[in-house]
């Protein structure tokens, strides 16, 4: 298949362009490069530069020709979202909006979209599954809730068939260590560490230690990227081959807290990596593991890169080069 992937210089974008061309796809990066990085765009990809908040550029890139879109092209940082929703409001409801529209007007009828278990908010119930109820608890989860009901009516009036994946915690890097460009100023919990550990930053913070977990942080369940990876290779196939429209959790299925990802960290880099305790963040429940039975069942698809020192091991085997 030919494929459009908007957000794919960026670092799950990176993974997904790589895996899609393994297994044989036309891979074309649309990328505004705020985010992403040159040195994440391959051999083998066309890459157009451009914003999805440009109607005309997306309108001109997909007039190329194809068969299928992903869409990674959200800002995903929970905390910045309750300080700034306008940026959230305008770059991933709006900028979702402009894809759709583009995505109708060139017939193209396919997209995976990133989703996220922020749209559950509090867990009422573990490990989550797609049926539990959709409560974000910060803005960025309320945008991806609110693109997946963009999705939803798109799909009855235009016709567009989707896979809505609910990611858990993206960690790790390439096991074949071919994605190098990193992300800027991340705000997930193993990049930060990763910086901390070589000395790229003072310390790592710690946003609470009073949940009612077994260390007293948070508990959350992380999938390596390349699991992820394969997850929109498997989504895109089947939306290419089956009817109908789906929305899976990726998860590992399993719960670290930060507390033990943290020492995972400190025994695998070696290094004495400084850590302080600050205050919780709004909208950050205590613990959320996926329960991932429908992707298996939908897709064949189950987290085999994810063990902790998977995901440490192959993010300092990028990080340890910048060492000081």
């Amino acid at each position: 298949m030919k494929i459009l992937v908007i957000g794919g210089a960026g670092y799950i974008g990176s993974h997904v362009c790589l895996e899609l061309m393994d297994a044989g796809h036309e891979v074309t990066v649309f990328d505004n490069l705020s985010s992403g990085k040159h040195e994440n765009i391959f051999s083998g990809e066309l890459f157009v530069k451009g914003d999805i908040m440009d109607e005309g550029a997306l309108d001109s890139a997909m007039s190329k020709g194809f068969d299928g879109v992903v869409h990674l092209a959200a800002f995903k940082a929970a905390g910045e979202s309750m300080l700034l929703p306008e940026k959230y409001a305008r770059n991933n409801i709006s900028g979702s909006i402009n894809i759709l529209n583009a995505m109708a007007k060139n017939k193209i009828n396919k997209m995976v979209f990133s989703s996220s278990a922020a749209v559950y908010g509090e867990p009422e119930y573990l490990p989550v599954d797609e049926k539990h109820p959709v409560k974000p608890e910060n803005f960025y989860g309320y945008t991806k809730l609110a693109i997946e009901n963009l999705l939803e009516w798109y799909g009855k009036l235009k016709g567009i068939r989707y896979a809505a994946l609910r990611y858990f915690n993206a960690a790790g890097y390439d096991i074949n260590g071919r994605v190098k460009g990193l992300e800027s100023n991340p705000a997930n919990l193993l990049p930060v560490i990763m910086e901390a550990a070589a000395g790229l930053r003072a310390e790592l913070s710690i946003f609470g230690n009073d949940y009612p977990t077994k260390d007293g942080t948070g508990i959350r369940d992380y999938v390596h990227v390349n699991d992820l990876a394969a997850a929109h290779v498997k989504a895109m196939e089947h939306l290419g081959r089956a009817e109908g429209s789906f929305v899976v959790n990726l998860g590992s299925e399993e719960g670290l807290s930060v507390m033990e990802m943290l020492e995972s960290a400190r025994r695998i880099t070696g290094r004495d990596i400084a850590a302080k305790i600050d205050g919780r963040r709004p909208g950050d429940p205590a613990r959320l593991i996926a329960s991932s039975g429908l992707a298996a069942s939908i897709l064949g698809w189950k987290a085999i890169h994810s063990s902790p020192d998977s995901l440490i091991r192959s993010s300092w085997a990028v990080y340890r080069h910048l060492l000081k």
